[in-house]
């Protein structure tokens, strides 16, 4: 059931990455070289989808009602990911606490191979992020 729902997600996200391709090439948008390692960074988002629908499959298996709970779950998520912020507000203090989100790692490396401007790409956060993708999986 996750690969499917995730299958779904891909050709979403397909259509939509096209879809910035023409809004790039309105506004005349080149992307850097940094733009190659965008593969890299969707193989991870698909990584940490699986690992965590594989997760919450097993979960619903074992606890029937914890698919009413899922839901809330996503959208916590989408509060304490940077979607709608950049991670460097952060404070420093608490940016290897903030990394501890496998989505921070994707969606600044999404931000920082599109965009290619100089934005504060955390290394120690994005490592961390690889590591417990792996680790769902």
């Amino acid at each position: 059931m996750p690969v499917s729902s995730m299958m779904v997600a891909l050709v979403d996200f397909g259509i939509s990455f096209v879809i910035l391709g023409i809004v790039m090439s309105f506004f005349r948008f080149v992307p850097s070289w940094r733009i190659v390692f965008m593969p890299l960074f969707l193989l991870l988002a698909v990584i940490v989808s699986l690992g965590a629908g594989l997760l919450i499959s097993a979960l619903n298996v074992r606890y029937r009602d914890f698919r009413y709970i899922v839901p809330f779950i996503i959208q916590f998520g989408l509060y304490i990911s940077p979607v709608g912020f950049d991670s460097s507000t952060i404070p420093g203090k608490w940016r290897i606490l903030y990394s501890i989100n496998p989505m921070v790692g994707v969606i600044d490396g999404f931000r920082w191979s599109i965009i290619g401007k100089d934005i504060n790409f955390y290394l120690p956060g994005f490592i961390i992020s690889i590591v417990l993708t792996f680790t769902l999986l």
